[in-house]
């Protein structure tokens, strides 16, 4: 199987994608979306195993978000439906993340510590691009 997945997260990757093999490139990925500035503190992902639509463009998209102040990240998966991380215990209202200085909102209970991005992540690249299952998932109100 193909268990590679494309990451954008700078301007320079729309053409030239950073290339995530193993579970050592995951945690770079991580650690270097926890070092950003909030404007570029999202990756967007697409795995190689998948097959492309018609149109030529994937069938999914996982988003991944670090915000390394307070050590949390959100997740969103996007095939046939859209679906945000969930972590019951906070509370309502909206927290943003940006890719490449255009903000996402998330809902604020879909931020999850820090080490579950991790293995969701790599959950993602070892399945061959399905939705994690090591994450609560919801599908969120607005989107």
């Amino acid at each position: 199987m193909n268990n590679r997945v494309q990451a954008y997260y700078r301007n320079e990757h729309g053409e030239d994608p950073v290339l995530l093999q193993g579970a050592s490139d995951v945690d770079a990925l991580i650690d270097v979306l926890l070092a950003s500035r909030p404007s570029e503190n999202l990756a967007a992902l697409h795995s190689l195993a998948r097959p492309l639509m018609p149109a030529g463009v994937p069938d999914h998209e996982l988003l991944v978000g670090a915000n390394g102040d307070r050590l949390v990240g959100v997740l969103a998966f996007m095939d046939d439906g859209n679906f945000v991380s969930l972590d019951s215990s906070k509370e309502e209202g909206s927290v943003f993340y940006s890719i490449m200085g255009s903000a996402t909102e998330f809902p604020v209970d879909s931020e999850v510590p820090i080490d579950l991005v991790r293995e969701a992540v790599k959950e993602f690249l070892s399945s061959g691009g399905r939705r994690p299952n090591c994450v609560q998932w919801r599908k969120p109100e607005f989107w």
